[in-house]
């Protein structure tokens, strides 16, 4: 997973949170980053239509959508990012050896089932859940 994801996840919620137009620098003081980077994850979020943008004195980005009904997945999706992905692979498919020419294929695999099953559990997690933990009295936070 990409620092993308969590940049993309912490703008919306604070959006939502603020329920106005914030802009990309108000976005980067929050989340702690570059505003060039809080536009260029935005930029993926309003193609998504999950942000609106106004410009003017008065602009910045907006959250769209009910806050129960975005999830995570749909975030991820937005950025064409997978969770689990291998970099690299092991071996050789021309090989002789088994294992040398069969791991990479195994890997694949097992690194796909992993990315589908984290995309089913953040399905599970909506912007309005994030935001109930956040804002939940200290004395429920786990």
């Amino acid at each position: 997973m990409t620092g993308e994801f969590s940049v993309a996840v912490h703008a919306l919620v604070y959006l939502n949170h603020m329920q106005r137009p914030l802009t990309s620098d108000a976005l980067a003081e929050n989340v702690c980053t570059h505003p060039a980077r809080i536009r260029k994850v935005m930029a993926k979020l309003k193609k998504a239509e999950l942000v609106s943008t106004r410009e003017g004195a008065d602009g910045g980005y907006t959250f769209l959508g009910d806050p129960h009904k975005i999830n995570l997945a749909q975030i991820l999706t937005a950025l064409n990012t997978p969770v689990v992905e291998l970099t690299w692979r092991s071996g050789n498919l021309d090989m002789e050896c088994l294992v040398a020419s069969g791991m990479a294929n195994i890997m694949d695999h097992i690194c796909e089932e992993l990315d589908d099953t984290c995309k089913q559990k953040l399905a599970e997690i909506s912007i309005a859940d994030i935001d109930a933990q956040i804002f939940r009295p200290k004395s429920q936070n786990i």
